[in-house]
């Protein structure tokens, strides 16, 4: 789409969704109103992230909170870093997925190696061999895994950024992102992940490849879920067209022979495999499949992977052993999240030998605080890594969780947890 036709677009859609706003008042709170004085009249209904507190915290925020307003400096420097960027799209990539499809998303095991020289009759240099922990730069040229990346981070820090300060130019953009990857019928994506975590040589797609996704996919339901609550150029075709999408994929992710599979993992996978379920379950109205999920967890991840300890002997294993116990503890720190909003305490949860996700992050506080050195295997230690993890588990009421706050390391982009409670995998590798 060129710039002109683009721009009469934007004209179109920021006047039918000025024309909704007058119609239905509570569907865009935004609309008539100064940046930074938007009157929420209801919270946003975020899947993750507390709407309600969201809103408590805009309430502060636009009374003046000091904190408050340093938070919103570092996320507005994160959001203004992305408005020249994007955006991106699955039919860029030099060649299609193994399928022919341009439209099908494409990306490549990242521990998996060449084992032999390249020549004509192997250009691959295959057979491929796994070298845990250690990333094939190769995986992020030629596949749609590093645009993916930046589809969810911006459009995360975009849709935060104009919630809390109304600047019109971050949810457009973001807008503008969403509809090219996932909407626009020349540019969209698939709503599979057939071809996930391909190996050269050996599989077109894995099971595996889901986490992909879900590793930060229920950050982008929130996300739209902020553009719902009144963004300009965000039209009511666009959510509709976009919980279509979701709906879609949910489906796959349910009833494909790749999703049953994830669903089976008994790591980080499947505990990811299950926030992404019931994310976009509760996201797409399906609330008893949303609680069905989260109860399920207790004896199908809580029992099994969590040690009586609070170690997760799974990811120990790995050479990457505190990335992958913060990474675990992400996806479970969001699903409990996702649980708070069907009725389902998975905090509060014990299993047989007491195993809990209290003990869980209990486990990581010595080496979280710097009181102690992490003791199992681990390639490349950051200590931050924890701190969006200690601080939902401050939150849900363990107290030392709350005593180690003071004590965490600050994040490279800062501290936002006051501005979006929910944790992130803060020292993310792809993979």
């Amino acid at each position: 789409m060129n710039g002109r036709r683009r721009r009469r677009l934007g004209v179109l859609l920021a006047t039918v969704t000025a024309l909704g706003a007058a119609l239905v008042p509570t569907a865009s709170p935004a609309a008539a109103t100064a940046p930074g004085d938007r009157p929420h009249a209801a919270p946003p209904r975020t899947v993750v992230i507390d709407g309600q507190r969201m809103q408590r915290t805009k309430a502060r925020l636009d009374r003046g909170d000091p904190a408050l307003r340093r938070a919103v400096a570092k996320l507005t420097a994160q959001a203004d870093g992305w408005l020249g960027q994007g955006p991106w799209t699955v039919v860029d990539k030099p060649a299609p997925a193994p399928g022919g499809d341009v439209h099908d998303y494409l990306s490549q095991a990242p521990y998996w190696w060449p084992s032999q020289p390249r020549t004509e009759d192997n250009p691959w240099g295959c057979p491929y061999v796994q070298r845990d922990g250690e990333r094939n730069p190769e995986v992020d040229t030629g596949t749609d895994r590093p645009d993916v990346g930046k589809v969810f981070n911006s459009v995360t820090a975009l849709s935060l950024a104009w919630y809390y300060t109304g600047r019109e130019q971050y949810a457009e953009h973001a807008g503008d992102i969403l509809r090219t990857w996932f909407l626009d019928p020349a540019t969209r994506m698939n709503p599979n992940l057939d071809h996930g975590q391909f190996i050269p040589c050996k599989y077109d797609g894995r099971a595996i490849g889901i986490i992909d996704f879900s590793q930060q996919y229920t950050s982008v339901l929130d996300a739209v879920a902020l553009l719902d609550a009144g963004a300009p150029g965000w039209s009511t075709g666009d959510r509709a067209a976009m919980r279509a999408w979701n709906t879609d994929f949910l489906d796959w992710l349910v009833n494909s022979e790749f999703g049953k599979q994830e669903s089976a993992a008994k790591n980080n996978h499947g505990t990811f495999q299950d926030m992404q379920i019931a994310g976009l379950a509760l996201a797409t109205g399906d609330r008893e499949l949303a609680r069905r999920t989260v109860l399920d967890a207790r004896a199908l991840r809580i029992d099994p992977q969590i040690g009586e300890d609070g170690s997760q002997p799974q990811e120990l294993a790995r050479t990457r052993s505190w990335h992958y116990s913060t990474f675990d503890l992400v996806a479970y720190t969001r699903l409990a999240a996702i649980g708070r909003q069907v009725g389902v305490d998975l905090w509060d949860y014990e299993g047989p030998q007491g195993q809990s996700l209290f003990k869980a992050v209990r486990y990581l506080l010595p080496a979280a605080t710097g009181a102690a050195p992490w003791p199992h295997p681990e390639l490349e230690f950051y200590r931050y890594a924890a701190s969006d993890i200690v601080h939902a588990a401050a939150d849900a009421g363990d107290r030392q969780a709350r005593a180690a706050v003071p004590r965490l390391e600050t994040p490279p982009g800062g501290d936002l947890w006051a501005l979006r409670p929910a944790a992130e995998q803060l020292d993310s590798i792809a993979g």
